[in-house]
């Protein structure tokens, strides 16, 4: 099959388009025919792109944990899911990912694909939306009436944030660039802010949740901003527990898990027309390494997207 192969440490220029041997599914796997996959351009930074979880090197190793495609053949003991159906799922990051014509994966992560949507569409919501979701509600405990700030908000996890936030029934503040502050208040969020032009700690106090995805002095600048007993949740950042004693505000660091019925929730909620994936643009998986570079330029609205096979 072809594939996206990481060849050494590194950034994109890493990423090798050719020939592999097919993965088989072993018990409780699928094998799945990937027709697009979601582009996360961070994750060559992350040691999971490089390493087993046993701490193995694993180069040259598949990137791409995103995807959505069709089921081709089941391993033993796999359950709950059939040749033939249309699906979508996160894929663990310590083995070879999506970013290919086949992958295998625990059959149990697997869901079924949003019926309203293309694949390329479909391929753009697992890794962003159970981020979002997990971060608002299994770790924000978000509940209707509450604020939330929402950092990096027009972003593939943000966007999710803004509208998942917008259905629970919280007031939705959200900071992105000049440019996508009018896209942010057409997906739901009630109060946008130029991170360049206003500090928003000058301007957003005593919000009950902060969701960051940015890390570094946006997460440091965070912590004034939430109320007394509120939370932060950051996925790029580790949580300073002298902050969270100051300021009496619990902190969250956190990696998204797979979760097949968190996405058999988000799969109703974009079937019912009330939350939607945002795909900034969609490259070939021949032109994988430009599209990690256009990602790693940051700003990108959204997600991007391989193509993978016709479909």
């Amino acid at each position: 099959m072809k594939a996206i192969r990481i060849h050494g440490r590194g950034g994109p220029e890493q990423l090798i388009y050719e020939e592999v041997p097919k993965p088989s599914p072993k018990s409780g796997e699928a094998l799945v025919r990937v027709m697009a996959a979601g582009v996360t351009p961070t994750e060559l930074s992350w040691s999971s792109a490089y390493a087993t979880h046993d701490e193995a090197d694993r180069l040259p190793a598949i990137p791409g944990h995103e995807f959505s495609g069709i089921v081709e053949a089941v391993g033993p003991d796999a359950i709950d899911v059939k040749v033939g159906q249309a699906v979508y799922a996160l894929t663990d990051f310590w083995r070879d990912g999506s970013d290919a014509e086949y992958v295998a994966i625990a059959a149990s992560d697997l869901a079924p694909k949003p019926q309203t949507l293309d694949f390329n569409q479909a391929a753009a919501i697992p890794l962003s939306a159970l981020t979002a979701w997990q971060g608002l509600f299994d770790y924000g405990m978000l509940a209707p009436g509450q604020k939330v700030l929402i950092h990096g908000a027009a972003g593939g996890v943000g966007s999710f944030a803004v509208q998942l936030a917008n259905w629970r029934g919280a007031h939705v503040i959200g900071t992105a660039s000049t440019a996508n502050l009018p896209f942010l208040r057409t997906i739901g969020a009630h109060e946008t802010i130029d991170y360049k032009a206003v500090r928003f700690e000058d301007v957003v106090h005593d919000v009950d949740v902060v969701l960051d995805t940015v890390g570094g002095d946006t997460l440091e600048r965070s912590w004034p901003a939430v109320r007394h007993g509120g939370v932060i949740v950051t996925t790029a950042g580790e949580i300073s527990e002298a902050q969270t004693a100051k300021y009496g505000v619990r902190g969250v660091s956190f990696i998204v898990k797979p979760s097949r019925q968190e996405l058999i929730k988000i799969k109703e909620l974009i079937d019912g027309g009330i939350i939607q994936p945002i795909v900034s643009a969609v490259f070939p998986l021949a032109q994988a390494r430009q599209a990690f570079e256009r990602g790693i330029g940051g700003h990108t609205r959204g997600k991007l997207v391989l193509s993978v096979q016709p479909g």
